[in-house]
């Protein structure tokens, strides 16, 4: 398989962008991303470190962002899986993005910048969600924020309501297999709902 090894190529091949597409970045909040801020409850942070990329997904039944200023955004870090590849990578290497999605909306809004992670007490003590605090924040300064056009989404058929879920394996499953049975397995699936739900936030 041959792959491209230029830029030249690439741009002979998708020719120049419209401007539709080249004047649509901002470098601060603006009135009509901040509705997007406000609706967001789900996104996806992209980050870098030494051993490569990762991207996580993060929920709130709140908004999952918040803006400290017109030029930064805040980001607690909930409950997951305690692996921190996102936070190890801010720490070695602040270059991240952001992907935010509104639930019938099929057009996203990408954020690029740099992060950082912070103990403030004062701002974790502000995200308290049933006495609980996240255990750190991310802080992001806005390099860029623009608009992702919808045709991935329209593709994708994304929020059409279709469920694709039946004969998938489940998590308990992929375990076991990976781990010849040591960890995961149906136990780990019937006790699942209850263990998330203890440890939301």
């Amino acid at each position: 398989m041959k792959y491209v090894t230029d830029i030249s190529t690439l741009e002979a091949l998708y020719g120049t962008p419209g401007p539709a597409a080249t004047d649509k970045i901002a470098r601060r909040m603006t009135p009509e991303f901040r509705l997007w801020l406000d609706r967001c409850r789900f996104c996806i942070l992209s980050t870098v470190g030494p051993e490569g990329t990762d991207a996580s997904p993060r929920g709130d039944k709140e908004p999952v962002l918040r803006e400290l200023d017109p030029g930064t955004l805040a980001l607690p870090d909930w409950m997951g899986n305690n692996r921190i590849d996102s936070l190890r990578n801010i720490v070695r290497d602040p270059r991240a993005s952001l992907m935010l999605f509104v639930p019938g909306s099929n057009n996203v809004v990408r954020i690029n910048g740099r992060a950082f992670v912070t103990l403030d007490d004062d701002l974790r003590q502000s995200f308290e969600v049933n006495g609980k605090h996240p255990r750190s924040v991310i802080v992001f300064e806005i390099s860029e924020i623009y608009t992702q056009c919808a045709r991935a989404l329209m593709r994708a058929g994304f929020w059409e309501g279709r469920d694709d879920s039946e004969g998938l394996p489940s998590v308990g499953q992929i375990l076991a297999a990976l781990t010849d049975g040591r960890v995961g397995g149906q136990a780990y699936d019937e006790e699942w709902p209850e263990r998330a739900a203890k440890s939301m936030w």
